[in-house]
């Protein structure tokens, strides 16, 4: 799922190929992705797109005369820009908006349908769509640690919590706390001052290393089919699993639960010990599903 660092990049492609451009022409290849009525998406054609806003891991796009096309991503949900929009449209392709000089194409894998797009045409209406995090990167001491002991959660859950800490999901949240050298499954009320104020710092240059990063690697152009993922080679934990530990050498763990999992490294983030899977029901009670369904409850808690 593209979360702060993807989405910011994306941000950014938009800004540089598609602001100040008219909207010529909306295309909904599947209805389901469109998840209001009024007013209608079409509405926005023949208005200059002005402005682009990251929410959580949501994009609004601000066109004249105060109307937003907000687009959430979800899992499986990417976007593209083309001269055209697809001649044949496949499949994968949820939705295409024909500016003046280009075409931005919303496309999603897989045959669960998540990605969706909400036109809202008032401040009010934008508001309801935020999930209202803080921002991780230029959150105070004080600002953060209020956010993460807002309840007693595990870490994982607490940092992907979209009311919380904005833009953070299950990739970034792995490498955080790998960095932090914080056990995943660790509750929020039993860090130490220190603890908090190290989790912070490692929060804020992971997402900051992770952002320069695909700026370097993108540099001008806009991220093109499979480009933004989920599964970097440059990870230290997630998606490594079985793989040695950059640091430690010890084979990288994980706890998979559905389509998601836990990635994290035994004896650099949890003094040796093994987290099993059979006992994770038990450890973590009603606070797993939470943790790792937020996927399905975009509709109820406005974000991922």
């Amino acid at each position: 799922m593209p979360e702060m660092p993807d989405v910011l990049i994306y941000l950014e492609a938009i800004e540089r190929y598609a602001v100040d451009q008219v909207l010529k022409k909306v295309r909904i290849y599947r209805p389901f992705v469109l998840r209001t009525f009024d007013p209608p998406i079409d509405s926005a054609e023949g208005h200059r797109l002005v402005g682009v806003k990251r929410m959580g891991k949501r994009l609004a796009l601000r066109f004249e005369g105060d109307l937003h096309i907000v687009i959430h991503l979800m899992i499986a949900g990417r976007m593209l820009w083309s001269e055209k929009p697809p001649a044949k449209p496949n499949k994968m392709h949820q939705a295409s908006f024909e500016f003046e000089h280009g075409t931005l194409v919303l496309t999603e894998a897989g045959t669960k349908r998540r990605a969706s797009i909400h036109v809202v045409s008032e401040a009010d209406g934008l508001a309801a769509l935020d999930p209202g995090g803080i921002d991780p990167i230029t959150a105070t001491s004080k600002q953060f640690a209020a956010a993460l002991l807002a309840e007693n959660r595990t870490l994982k859950r607490a940092l992907t919590q979209p009311n919380r800490f904005s833009g953070i999901g299950n990739a970034y949240s792995d490498e955080i706390l790998f960095e932090a050298r914080l056990s995943p499954l660790r509750l929020t009320t039993s860090l130490s001052e220190d603890d908090i104020e190290r989790l912070r710092i490692a929060t804020r240059d992971t997402l900051t290393h992770w952002i320069e990063k695909l700026r370097s690697e993108f540099g001008e152009r806009f991220p093109g089919m499979g480009e933004v993922t989920a599964f970097r080679e440059d990870f230290n934990v997630h998606g490594r699993f079985g793989k040695p530990c950059r640091v430690c050498g010890m084979p990288i763990q994980r706890i998979v639960h559905s389509e998601n999992e836990i990635n994290y490294c035994a004896r650099c983030q949890n003094q040796d010990r093994v987290l099993a899977d059979r006992a994770l029901s038990r450890l973590l009670k009603s606070d797993w599903p939470t943790a790792f369904l937020l996927y399905y409850n975009d509709e109820i808690h406005s974000d991922d």
